[in-house]
């Protein structure tokens, strides 16, 4: 699986926090592993948002992204539940 992190990703990311950013990372080597564990909470969103996914990082922290193909993710943004506001 390969995972493309768009701009604003990388933009989000490096506004977190250090604790943050380790455990995205780790959260993302679960989600290479199965995007659909349940540790995860993935799901898919609705309205305007509904051709995206999203994935907890932690109670607050979120991980938007989007199923290209099978084999290509990209992740658009993280951060708390405000980042459903910048789509």
């Amino acid at each position: 699986m390969k995972i493309i992190y768009s701009t604003q990703f990388i933009r989000d990311y490096r506004r977190l926090d250090n604790k943050i950013k380790q455990k995205a990372e780790e959260k993302e080597e679960i989600f290479k592993e199965n995007p659909s564990n349940a540790v995860l909470k993935t799901h898919k969103l609705s309205g305007r948002l509904d051709d995206l996914w999203s994935f907890s990082v932690d109670y607050d922290c979120r991980i938007i992204f989007e199923f290209q193909s099978e084999k290509v993710i990209i992740f658009h943004a993280i951060g708390g539940h405000s980042i459903y506001k910048k789509f």
